[in-house]
């Protein structure tokens, strides 16, 4: 990776659009750090709290909390791209576009930034009205009224936007997916202010350094756990029928062999989002109930809060419930069939059709109980490292890591991607330049 790197700022239109890409990122967290107008960011960050509160805020690099004006970011971007995803495979007309080459992948990221800007106005209204509703969240000088709302949703609808066209510039025009790099800069942008706030624990006596050492053992030994998973996959073997001889009824000869991947982790993330998301719901009843049926508020704060075992056993579950569903609509084992035998391929062993969509489809359930299991896991192992260390300061999150292991290593693919390119090329020029003088 190292290498990588050091070679990519050896060449020169690579380092500028590695700079470039660093440029748009440090603007990007520029904004972080200016507060949407009419809010009192020291006194909303107080309240902020675990579950999908505190996931979302996460990986909005603390955005969220302090509601700056990039505190939605790139969330709406992300649920409007997950929700286009799955539309895509149901109606028929997104699938249609879907098929249709660049053109096709223009519309629909147009329609996805179309949904993302509409969804983040409703989502900027909701935290807006949850702002204004307790005073103390509310700047000085401002009345928690229609205008202070109407100031606060346009703000974060502008802030929408232009991370849209960040992500996207350095998409273009930088290197890597930029939406990915947008939310690993804000994961990590935490980290520097936690290991300062850990080893204070350690300067203060209130843990010891075995303890730490043990904590960070855990996270690396996570890391590594993470790189094996994301790069594993199983590869089918396939058969494409080859023709040779030039003349009118070729004859069949020999097949080329190749395989088909398919991940281990194909959800990456998205189940343990909406796992949380789901368990957002026990809080909102508890607040609700808190003076209607304070015995229902108390019994939900006793068992399905953030690290209770009732909280991590309906975690796992909708973790799995996801996982097979979302693996079910990314990947068609009959789609797939049907692809390899229009493309003249098959798999040795296996009959086309039916029965090759029926051996995908015990291959990628296999993987994903795999799968599901790696992500319960990831979820499930942080929480309990934390409640036996005692470490709070640092936000050892699996699903964090998850997020920046995989970008880093799609970053990298990409770099990679770029110097062969600009090596072969290298290659040919000094190729015809030899043929050149020859001549």
């Amino acid at each position: 990776m190292l290498r990588a790197f050091r070679d990519a700022f050896r060449i020169p239109d690579l380092q500028r659009k590695i700079v470039f890409t660093l440029l748009l990122l440090a603007i990007y967290r520029l904004g972080s750090a200016i507060p949407t107008p009419g809010v009192n960011s020291a006194a909303l960050s107080q309240a902020n709290s675990g579950g999908l509160f505190g996931l979302i805020s996460m990986i909005s690099g603390g955005n969220l909390s302090q509601f700056s004006i990039f505190a939605l970011g790139v969330l709406p971007y992300i649920t409007a791209s997950i929700v286009i995803q799955l539309l895509t495979t149901t109606i028929p007309a997104l699938e249609k576009l879907s098929k249709e080459g660049e053109e096709g992948r223009k519309k629909i990221n147009q329609y996805t930034r179309y949904a993302a800007v509409g969804l983040g106005a409703v989502q900027a209204l909701f935290f807006s009205l949850y702002i204004t509703s307790n005073p103390s969240f509310v700047a000085v000088g401002w009345d928690p009224g229609v205008f202070t709302v109407l100031v606060m949703v346009l703000t974060q609808v502008a802030g929408i936007a232009f991370t849209m066209w960040i992500g996207e510039r350095i998409t273009e025009v930088g290197v890597g997916n930029g939406i990915s790099l947008i939310i690993t800069s804000g994961i990590i942008a935490v980290y520097p202010r936690e290991i300062a706030a850990t080893a204070e624990l350690l300067r203060s006596e209130q843990t010891s350094l075995l303890s730490i050492l043990a904590f960070f053992a855990v996270i690396v030994a996570t890391i590594a756990g993470i790189v094996y998973v994301y790069q594993a996959e199983r590869r089918v073997p396939v058969t494409y029928a080859r023709a040779r001889g030039g003349a009118a009824g070729q004859a069949r000869g020999a097949g080329q062999a190749t395989w088909l991947p398919i991940k281990v982790n194909q959800a990456g993330v998205i189940p343990v989002i909406f796992a949380s998301a789901m368990l957002i719901l026990p809080n909102l009843i508890a607040s609700a109930t808190a003076t209607r049926a304070p015995e229902v508020n108390a019994w939900i704060n006793s068992n399905l809060t953030f690290g209770q075992p009732l909280y991590l056993a309906l975690e796992s579950l909708l973790i799995f419930g996801f996982t097979y569903l979302y693996n079910s609509v990314q990947f068609d084992p009959k789609r797939i069939s049907e692809q390899l035998r229009e493309a003249g391929g098959f798999i040795p062993g296996v009959r086309p059709g039916g029965p090759t969509a029926e051996f995908l489809g015990r291959i990628s359930g296999r993987l994903s109980l795999w799968g599901a299991i790696f992500l319960v896991l990831l979820t499930v192992l942080p929480q309990i490292v934390q409640r036996a260390s005692g470490i709070t300061t640092f936000q050892f999150s699996g699903t964090g890591l998850l997020i920046i292991v995989g970008v880093a290593l799609e970053t990298l693919k990409q770099l990679e991607a770029q110097l062969t390119v600009r090596r072969y090329d290298g290659f040919i020029s000094k190729s015809r330049l030899r043929e050149r003088r020859n001549n």
